[in-house]
């Protein structure tokens, strides 16, 4: 689902310069974060990328690109912060009791000997 107006224009100004470092022209912004929403939505793998979206590398690479620099953090901070102070979010805390016990060897239990003797073989050796 591509991003709305309203959202977009909360997103928009927290993105780096569109002016790449090196190379040629940038895909506009919008329709990468459109590429990107919709790879993760569909849980698809890149290579099946629509090409609407145009290069999957060229989108895998922005939204890697940001993740190194920050973007992301930045955008998810403001945004957050910006929720919240027009009490926007519901900060609900759930805690969770549930006790699921371990089997006896993913815990850490001692092993048996192979043998059968159990510890009274190695206790009995020592002596």
């Amino acid at each position: 689902m591509p991003l709305t107006d309203a959202q977009w224009a909360r997103i928009e100004p927290l993105l780096p310069d569109r002016t790449p470092r090196r190379g040629g022209r940038w895909r506009d912004h919008r329709e990468v974060i459109d590429a990107i929403a919709w790879k993760f939505q569909t849980g698809s793998q890149w290579i099946h990328l629509p090409e609407k979206y145009g290069n999957w590398r060229g989108v895998y690479n922005r939204l890697r690109m940001w993740a190194i620099d920050g973007t992301w953090e930045r955008v998810l901070t403001t945004l957050v912060a910006q929720a919240d102070a027009e009490e926007d979010l519901n900060w609900a805390v759930s805690v969770d009791s549930t006790v699921v016990r371990a089997h006896q060897h993913a815990a850490g239990a001692r092993k048996k000997c192979p043998y059968g003797f159990g510890q009274a073989a190695a206790v009995g050796a020592g002596s």
